[in-house]
């Protein structure tokens, strides 16, 4: 039974203290690559934000004290929820990077007609792209990546306390134009097997001039194919110096979202 002496100012207290941290923790794993795929369930997820609300609730700064239902309440929580979207954006980034290179290195060889359905998102990506994400995925969690994000989003309860104010027009802003940073990296991890095979596509082009009763469509498809797992296989001896690098300007540009230098 409900004692006699709740009163509104304790349900705010109450609201205040575990669900506005629900909210930012929520949205956050319902975002983020390995947790907030379908493969996961949202029972597990939910779960999961629960007990992690629980265990970081006594520890977060005082919440400001606001009545439940009124207008401060629906705006501190949907700012709670843009904290958690938009530093869940900066991982899922992460990941579709290395899916936009694979694609490009594949529609360059020639292998994007080879596509599967990848499990965690639902829609048909190249074969090469769904390699990258595998191997990332065990990648960042061999690498204890995953708590390392936890650890940057908790400390957004300190550098961005509850509140009115939430990341702000800067950080909505740095949000909208990771975009490009996701592309540009893209492009450079993509590049050296991008121009190798374009080197041999010249070539063939250049024995297509010099000698044209030669079938060249039907030779070069497969030499191009072969030489583009080649260079992929040279070039993913340095996988992981590039994978580092860019999961530290990930972590960066979450410290970034809450004003950390």
């Amino acid at each position: 039974m409900i004692p006699a002496e709740v009163s509104a100012d304790l349900i705010g207290q109450w609201v205040g203290q575990y669900f506005w941290p629900l909210f930012r923790l929520g949205s956050f794993l319902m975002v983020i690559p390995i947790f907030g795929t379908q493969l996961v369930p949202a029972r597990v997820r939910l779960g999961l934000a629960l007990m992690m609300t629980v265990l970081i609730s006594p520890m977060i700064p005082e919440v400001p004290q606001v009545e439940a239902l009124s207008a401060d309440a629906v705006v501190i929580t949907l700012q709670q929820v843009l904290i958690g979207v938009g530093m869940g954006f900066a991982l899922t980034a992460l990941w579709q990077l290395f899916v936009v290179a694979g694609q490009m290195i594949a529609m360059q060889m020639g292998l994007g007609f080879a596509s599967m359905v990848d499990p965690a998102n639902g829609v048909n990506v190249p074969v090469l792209s769904q390699i990258y994400t595998i191997t990332i995925t065990l990648l960042f969690l061999v690498m204890n990546g995953h708590l390392v994000a936890f650890e940057v989003f908790i400390e957004s309860f300190y550098t961005l306390p509850i509140g009115m104010e939430g990341l702000g027009q800067g950080g909505v802003w740095k949000i909208a134009h990771r975009i490009s940073w996701m592309f540009a990296s893209a492009m450079l991890l993509a590049l050296p097997a991008m121009t190798a095979v374009l080197i041999v596509t010249i070539s063939f082009g250049v024995m297509t001039r010099a000698a044209p009763q030669m079938n060249i469509f039907a030779l070069g498809f497969p030499i191009s194919l072969i030489f583009g797992l080649f260079a992929i296989w040279v070039l993913h001896a340095n996988f992981l110096p590039h994978f580092e690098e860019y999961t530290r300007e990930t972590f960066q540009f979450m410290r970034g979202l809450q004003g950390q230098p």
